[in-house]
């Protein structure tokens, strides 16, 4: 059955507590106004207009900066705006930041330009793999659990890995060795994809090459200060670019990996992954500045053409039409803590999340 198929059919689904779910996505979409599909493009242009300013004044700041205070608070400062660039590129990925799809598409590679990130190849790994198979076993490849089987016949060295990258501090290892690494830089695209791909490395590269030799040079490369020009890379662009790595992969975790999150094997639906298997976090305002509203991920898993400003009245249209299938919760740090601890292993056959030691015993006769 295709997927088409899959998002159109009226059988019932129902959410693990007994309630009733909608038959489909399309019942979702319908119940979300048109006014949150409206794509001002004077908007889109203000948040790129404003998110390109904060980036270049955070790494003109950083570049004049020397108290290492400051420098350590701009590499936040630094860090978050390339994440804020981005989250607006994966808008514009979707086509949701502009109407007008060759605008998306340029502005699209502008904004991931800071993240070191292929537009063609995002599009095809999040759009097409992602979004269409949303926790689902084998095919979603964000954040995809192991079973207790799987990680004991790991070797030494792949549970080390295992390890580190689902720990509290991992997100940015995991995201940039799994996703980044394995998805941006040794991808091989399929056919279909391979000259946009192909296309954007070019473009990748070439924009990484000439803005590492031109601050090189501005370290002082041609006048022999070889450890000030390699400190000078490492100071605006290795480390935003690491930091941007491990918030952006924070992100995506708490957006997909929670106890009360289910990754499925049998009885998986696409309207089931897209309104259990993410959630709405409220978070403090201030983290819509630089995020733009991705924290409210339900109803942009629904239907990705929403504008993110518009994310927030999409979810209270989904919730009043179908109340009580949404997750919303308040983000906690404390709740991220707790589950970075919990959720280390999976058995698509329970349903259920578990500590390595409780993962493992379970294989114990």
């Amino acid at each position: 059955m295709t997927i088409d198929a899959v998002v159109r059919t009226r059988e019932p689904v129902r959410h693990d507590d007994g309630s009733a779910m909608p038959g489909s996505l399309i019942e979702v979409i319908d119940a979300i106004p048109e006014s949150c599909y409206v794509q001002p493009t004077a908007r889109g242009i203000g948040l790129v207009a404003r998110d390109l300013a904060l980036y270049l004044g955070a790494i003109v700041a950083l570049y004049f900066a020397h108290a290492w205070w400051l420098v350590g608070l701009l590499w936040l400062l630094t860090g978050f705006s390339v994440a804020g660039l981005f989250v607006l590129g994966h808008d514009a990925a979707h086509g949701a930041l502009f109407a007008n799809r060759r605008l998306n598409g340029v502005v699209g590679r502008m904004l991931m330009l800071p993240s070191l990130h292929l537009f063609d190849a995002w599009k095809l790994g999040h759009n097409h793999i992602h979004h269409r198979h949303t926790t689902k076993q084998g095919m979603d490849f964000v954040w995809h659990p192991v079973t207790p089987a799987d990680f004991a016949e790991m070797n030494t060295m792949k549970r080390l890995i295992h390890r580190l990258e689902w720990s509290m501090l991992g997100a940015g290892a995991y995201y940039l060795r799994n996703i980044w690494l394995k998805r941006m830089v040794l991808f091989t695209p399929p056919a279909k994809w391979v000259r946009g791909v192909n296309r954007d490395r070019l473009l990748v590269s070439t924009v990484a090459t000439v803005t590492t030799f031109g601050v090189l040079v501005l370290g002082g490369l041609f006048s022999g200060d070889i450890f000030n020009a390699v400190w000078l890379v490492m100071k605006l662009l290795v480390v935003p670019f690491l930091l941007f790595g491990w918030i952006i992969g924070w992100t995506v975790y708490v957006h997909h990996i929670d106890p009360r999150i289910a990754w499925l094997r049998k009885g998986w639906t696409p309207v089931k992954a897209q309104l259990t298997g993410t959630t709405i976090l409220r978070v403090p305002k201030g983290f819509n500045f630089f995020f733009h509203w991705i924290f409210v991920h339900v109803p942009h898993h629904v239907d990705v053409r929403i504008p993110c400003y518009h994310l927030t009245r999409a979810a209270e249209a989904i919730k009043d039409a179908f109340p009580g299938i949404v997750a919303e919760r308040k983000m906690r740090l404390g709740d991220y803590i707790r589950t970075t601890r919990a959720c280390k292993l999976f058995d698509f056959d329970t349903g259920r999340w578990y500590s390595y030691r409780r993962g493992l015993a379970t294989l114990k006769p």
